[in-house]
């Protein structure tokens, strides 16, 4: 049987050391809690807030009219499923009590 491109030892050595070189960054940098913090003023805080604000995309009224009515679509047929479900499972305990005690 041929084994897939890649699925030789180095290869997958080399993967995971690609993965580990991407991944080192971040993490070496959240490893480092002894660093001095620098304080950010007040206002420094309000403009990068502010930054951070002009960021937001809000969805339109249509797309949360849709979203809405799908969210309601999908209650109304998962309250459905488990009536029929609840339905289902208690005509059949009510059988199986009423066979139990001698029909």
């Amino acid at each position: 049987m041929a084994r897939k491109p890649g699925s030789n030892p180095q290869a997958m050595r080399n993967r995971a050391a690609k993965t580990a070189a991407a991944i080192a960054p971040a993490s070496a940098l959240a490893q480092t809690p002894d660093a001095p913090k620098k304080k950010t003023s007040i206002a420094q805080f309000a403009r990068e807030v502010r930054a951070e604000a002009r960021k937001i995309t809000w969805t339109s009224r249509k797309e949360t009219w849709i979203t809405s009515v799908m969210v309601a679509i999908m209650v109304v047929m998962a309250a459905a499923f488990l009536w029929l479900i609840d339905w289902v499972f208690g005509t059949g305990m009510a059988l199986i009590l009423k066979l139990a005690n001698g029909g």
